[in-house]
């Protein structure tokens, strides 16, 4: 039977007990996390946010009818203890804030009573993740998650810390908002005001964060909400919280400083993390032909190298076939591999298709000097020996190579490199590696959509020095964009926007637009932008992903209280659901079957 609380005031949280405290009497209150009855004695282990305390029942401390309750308990019983902090006389537990200490009860209230969880409530569980967030009360109360959750609201706190000093106001943007689709999906919400009408979440305040610019606030600042109706990944959701902030009179080098002394304080503050500065840069043409990525982990070596010269004309016809392509040929060497058994090395012939290759080449450096290859028989021997020079491949060594187009290599290295490095072990847990790329194109080529679209979006500004090649060559234009990756995870992007009317204009019709489009999906920011309008430029982070990095967690569902799964459903409320057709009929709504559907 639960009892009331009524006249008891909790007084610490069970690690805010401390040796400090012997002699004196206090009041706890928590989660029974396990219970042991030797007889004459019933501890339990008593667990809030904070940690674990030890609470000590005597019957003749606690009461006949005292110690009866505590008999009682089982894991999860919620109670309220009043006891007395005494020194242990034994089994200290060093592994415990609280292991010197324990609390002789005197009076015990079971507040809530449990039935048998269906999983340990305890660190690193082994529960499959489906069973942990279908019952995710409980994976909450679960320390490791818990010290997640906490971190998270710490580091939110240390942002606005932060930004509050360097001047920047706080302003919250609409969630309701109009879609403008141009990247990833939206997610829709119907209008019953305005039947056959449909607002769109935001996937970033992008445009509204502008708008702020143009209304001279100089310095804007907002941890946001944020959706995108996009294929899930280990470190994307389908809402997922931004900390976003737009600059006024500022260049390319004034936001990296500005972030670079924000991410110090952050890391330093919340992890102990002495980031030393400045920040590596690395121009995004560097990235790709280094690493195959244009967040690449540079933690461990095995760089790609562009073995195309080397091979020019070498007569095997996957190489040359990729050059005459207009392609390249390019290797990575995975150092003392080169005894892989032929197993393996076909299962990293498989991953590679994953990634669009038709297959891979390899090339073993037999302890003797001599080769096991995939394709020596179709070289000279001194355009082999030239290719392992060029690889600077040594005895026990294995070189993997791919030909194809450069986005197709630069994919398949890059995944492989990280693929290697996992299984290799090469990848440090405890190093933090930041790095900022620049550079980036400011337009990429869709086949799908057979046009050019944005990289990072309709208004990044293009670098100058590049403007006069929009038409002729709009690929090569560069744009002054910028991301900020640690660990081979993009933790942050921006850019310079657009604030030249003619410039703004050119690009959207670059990007397909006419004139009458542009104005009716992005009107309110054209026109405001013809009455003046301040240089300006923003950046912004996923904030669950610097948090899961910080954490050391390998998903970002373990620092998100409420997390999808990875077809955006919530097992916790059975989410999306069906609604009633009282609600479609007040939005003017009718549901069909999709072709090919089973219903």
């Amino acid at each position: 039977m639960a009892e009331s609380m009524k006249g008891l005031h909790r007084s610490h949280r069970c690690t805010e007990v401390s040796s400090g405290n012997i002699g004196e009497q206090v009041t706890v209150m928590g989660w029974v996390q396990k219970r042991r009855n030797l007889g004459s004695l019933i501890f339990i282990d008593l667990r809030d946010r904070s940690g674990l305390l030890q609470i000590v029942f005597d019957e003749p401390k606690v009461g006949s009818e005292g110690f009866a309750k505590a008999g009682t308990l089982r894991s999860e019983f919620v109670v309220a203890v009043t006891g007395t902090v005494e020194k242990r006389t034994a089994a200290v537990n060093e592994n415990l804030k609280t292991g010197d200490i324990e609390v002789i009860a005197s009076d015990i209230r079971i507040l809530s009573e449990s039935e048998t969880p269906p999983f340990p409530i305890e660190e690193n569980s082994q529960t499959k993740e489906d069973i942990r967030l279908r019952y995710r009360c409980l994976d909450l109360r679960r320390p490791d998650i818990q010290r997640n959750l906490m971190m998270k609201s710490k580091v939110s706190m240390l942002l606005r810390s932060f930004m509050e000093q360097e001047g920047f106001l706080e302003i919250e943007t609409p969630i309701l908002t109009k879609s403008t689709p141009e990247g990833a999906r939206d997610y829709l919400v119907p209008s019953r005001v305005h039947p056959g009408s449909f607002y769109a979440l935001p996937q970033s305040p992008q445009l509204f964060k502008q708008l702020l610019m143009c209304s001279g606030y100089d310095r804007y600042f907002q941890i946001a909400r944020c959706f995108r109706d996009e294929d899930l990944r280990a470190d994307r959701q389908p809402e997922f919280t931004q900390a976003d902030m737009e600059l006024s009179f500022v260049n390319v080098d004034d936001v990296i400083e500005l972030n670079e002394r924000l991410l110090q304080y952050v890391f330093k503050e919340a992890i102990g993390l002495d980031i030393s500065l400045p920040i590596p840069r690395m121009t995004w043409q560097e990235a790709m032909d280094r690493y195959g990525s244009d967040k690449p982990d540079t933690r461990f070596g095995m760089e790609l190298v562009d073995v195309s010269e080397v091979v020019a004309g070498c007569g095997f016809g996957v190489f040359t076939g990729a050059l005459e392509q207009g392609g390249s040929v390019r290797g990575i060497n995975a150092k003392g591999q080169g005894a892989m058994p032929r197993k393996k090395i076909d299962k990293l012939v498989e991953f590679a298709k994953g990634y669009g290759a038709k297959g891979l080449a390899y090339l073993a450096v037999n302890e003797d000097g001599t080769y096991k290859s995939s394709f020596a028989k179709f070289m000279e021997e001194d355009t082999l020996k030239a290719l392992v020079e060029k690889m600077e491949g040594q005895p026990g060594d294995l070189l993997l190579f791919a030909a194809d187009k450069n986005t197709v290599v630069w994919d398949v290295l890059g995944a492989l490199r990280l693929e290697l490095g996992r299984e290799l072990g090469m990848m440090d847990k405890n190093a933090y590696n930041f790095l900022w790329v620049t550079e980036f194109p400011l337009l990429e080529w869709s086949e799908e959509e057979n046009r050019f679209m944005a990289k990072h979006h309709p208004f990044t500004m293009p670098m100058e020095e590049d403007w006069d090649k929009i038409d002729s060559d709009p690929g090569a234009v560069r744009a002054e964009a910028y991301d900020i990756v640690l660990n081979g995870t993009e933790l942050g992007g921006g850019s310079v926007r657009i604030h030249q009317d003619d410039v703004q204009e050119k690009m959207l019709e670059v990007l397909g637009f006419t004139k009458e489009r542009a104005y009716e999906q992005f009107g309110f920011l054209l026109n405001a932008f013809k009455y003046g309008v301040p240089p300006h430029a923003g950046l912004a982070y996923g904030l669950d992903r610097i948090v899961m990095l910080m954490m050391q967690c390998d998903s970002i569902r373990d620092v998100i209280a409420f997390p999808k799964v990875k077809d955006a459903s919530c097992l916790l409320t059975d989410a999306p659901g069906l609604v009633d057709e009282k609600q479609l009929e007040e939005l003017a709504l009718s549901v069909t079957a999709k072709e090919g559907s089973q219903e």
